[in-house]
């Protein structure tokens, strides 16, 4: 079969490209920028971008399945037009696109935070209504980029829509904000946590659940690709614990947090990088929602998570083979 995927040179872009190749696929890969951990057999690499349709038309030609990636994550208002341009426009892009070349099929992926995590005492699952109000731009965003996807569902486009908690995994070369926040924990560099955690996802078993979603997923169904949630003190506790390192333990309130945050932010901007946490990463730290299932799709697609304690090893190999560390 031939895959194209949008948003090839991300995270979960590179580790997709590398495993349907791996299984003797053909791979057309998007590319803003080159990225040459991507220039190998099996890969057809098409310069352009979401906003360009004509790039998107070579990039689809010829495609059984579309794997659309491709977004712009902002935990701030930067650049706040450009993650709209992207978000929501590139995907009606894409929609467009894929119905024009006949394409077999869509896999769009969305957010575990386009679901409206109230209550937070019951399960969290592919019959949880959508966030209806969110002041942050990616959210909203990533929203409306779903809402074209299902409004083009009911127009007789057949795709399937997965939703990845928090992705961390092998082959994090830029590296994402995660993994970034990863490394300061293994160096013990950040001065201290925030109370809260995340489901953590493993980018090899979001990989799998996707290659099964365009596989066996029905048409015009949901599946939530989740892992095991774990605090962010829990998590460097493990870091500390796997990997013999002494790791963060001090951890600051909500509170506390926001009264630190303007000054990450400025920090951040002498660096010229984006802030490990802004008052909007401390929302979805707030309201990061304990009990996601992901039994729709183990049922349907045959989903696996991996225990977290593999991950972690796998993560931070990977890290120190690429010289990140």
């Amino acid at each position: 079969m031939i895959y194209a995927v949008t948003g090839a040179s991300g995270h979960i872009g590179n580790n997709l490209c590398k495993e349907l190749i791996k299984r003797g696929h053909k791979v057309k890969a998007l590319l803003y920028e080159d990225v040459d951990d991507l220039k190998r057999p099996g890969i057809e690499l098409v310069k352009g971008d979401v906003t360009d349709k004509k790039s998107l038309m070579d990039l689809c030609k010829g495609a059984d399945c579309v794997f659309h990636l491709a977004a712009r994550i902002a935990i701030d208002e930067k650049d706040r037009g450009l993650v709209y341009q992207t978000n929501v426009k590139g995907t009606l892009n894409i929609i467009e696109v894929c119905q024009a070349e006949k394409v077999k099929r869509l896999v769009h992926f969305s957010t575990i935070h386009a679901f409206d995590p109230i209550p937070m005492d019951k399960v969290l699952d592919e019959n949880r209504q959508q966030l209806k109000q969110t002041k942050m731009i990616y959210e909203q965003s990533k929203i409306e980029a779903e809402n074209l996807v299902m409004k083009a569902m009911k127009g007789g486009l057949d795709a399937v829509i997965v939703y990845p908690t928090a992705v961390f995994g092998p082959n994090d070369f830029k590296p994402s904000l995660l993994g970034r926040a990863l490394t300061r924990m293994y160096n013990n560099s950040l001065p201290m946590l925030v109370e809260g955690g995340y489901n953590w996802v493993d980018v090899r078993d979001v990989v799998d659940g996707a290659i099964a979603a365009c596989t066996k997923g029905r048409k015009g169904e949901k599946y939530i690709l989740s892992g095991h949630w774990t605090s962010l003190k829990g998590l460097s506790e493990k870091i500390g614990a796997l990997l013999n390192r002494k790791t963060p333990h001090l951890t600051a309130s909500f509170w506390l947090a926001r009264i630190g945050a303007p000054f990450i932010q400025v920090y951040a901007k002498i660096k010229k990088e984006h802030p490990l946490y802004t008052n909007d990463m401390i929302d979805i730290l707030k309201m990061s929602h304990q009990n996601i299932s992901c039994e729709k799709a183990r049922n349907e697609l045959g989903y696996k998570s991996r225990p977290m304690e593999d991950s972690i090893r796998d993560t931070f190999n990977s890290f120190e083979q690429h010289g990140m560390l």
